[in-house]
């Protein structure tokens, strides 16, 4: 196996990042996954143009070079593919930037240290069969800090609400926040509520899905009537469908949350309808 890091391919064993390291001491990054099939990154404008988008909005880029990280990131991520021999099949890229290695404090170091850039191609195993059957979630309370549209490495709640989850038998932990469901701890939530697919509206407390992006223009596309609206935890009872999104869940069905069915307790028309064409759009194909 071969690793970008700062401008060199090594082996996982030789690759090294500094105790000072920024990422390491405060979480103070970003970070891209994209799905990748048969050598293609789908959708790989769109996480790039997400993973620019944060590295702005912490100013990690040195300055009069806003894309300086990001500069060659596409050729990085095929090589990471042809040298791992990930070219068919199915395989992940990863991807991190960090502010640096700098002495601790909270600060921005002046002057600024290079970015810390890694990369990693990993072998992928989509999970058709979970998501044939359906999945189990619970709802937590969102405690997340309030820019939950930056993909930042600062993750502690989303891995304590997963962890919840795991505990409990289940996938996904669902984040409500005044009452409304927010994200998924690593995922997009929609609902299907009196013939409509909702999901909630991008603001600062929710990320910006590339996939729940793709689903809701396949849904536009087949006529499925969709809104992005509100999920209020009160109308849960009532939604025949609920599914999460993401780039390594695809379309997951919810069958059970908080251990009471949704709908039929079996995956609905609608999630299996937008399944069938993510799978089209992500092989290239036309979709069914």
């Amino acid at each position: 196996m071969s690793v970008f890091l700062n401008g060199s391919f090594v082996a996982p064993e030789q690759a090294r990042i500094s105790v000072d390291d920024r990422g390491f001491v405060f979480g103070d990054g970003v970070y891209e996954v994209i799905r990748v099939r048969d050598g293609r990154l789908f959708e790989g404008e769109a996480h790039f143009a997400r993973l620019a988008d944060g590295v702005a909005a912490l100013a990690l880029a040195p300055k009069g070079d806003p894309i300086a990280p990001l500069r060659g990131l596409p050729g990085i991520a095929d090589e990471l593919l042809a040298r791992n021999e990930l070219t068919r099949g199915e395989a992940t890229i990863y991807i991190q930037i960090t502010r640096g290695a700098a002495p601790r404090t909270h600060a921005f170091p002046a002057p600024p240290p290079p970015p810390t850039i890694y990369a990693a191609a990993r072998v992928f195993t989509p999970p058709a069969e979970l998501r044939a059957r359906g999945a189990a979630a619970i709802t937590r309370p969102d405690i997340r800090w309030a820019r939950c549209d930056i993909k930042s490495v600062n993750l502690l709640p989303n891995v304590l609400a997963k962890q919840h989850a795991a505990e409990h038998g289940a996938l996904e932990a669902i984040f409500v926040r005044d009452g409304a469901l927010t994200d998924g701890a690593s995922t997009s939530v929609f609902a299907v509520i009196d013939g409509e697919l909702r999901t909630p509206p991008l603001t600062n407390y929710i990320l910006p899905g590339i996939t729940r992006r793709v689903v809701l223009e396949l849904a536009a596309s087949r006529g499925i009537p969709a809104r992005e609206r509100p999920i209020f935890a009160d109308e849960l009872s009532a939604a025949a469908e609920l599914f999460i999104t993401g780039t390594t869940t695809d379309v997951m069905p919810i069958c059970t949350l908080d251990g009471a069915p949704v709908g039929e307790g079996t995956p609905g028309p609608v999630a299996r309808q937008l399944q069938q064409a993510l799978e089209a759009r992500i092989a290239g194909a036309p979709a069914p």
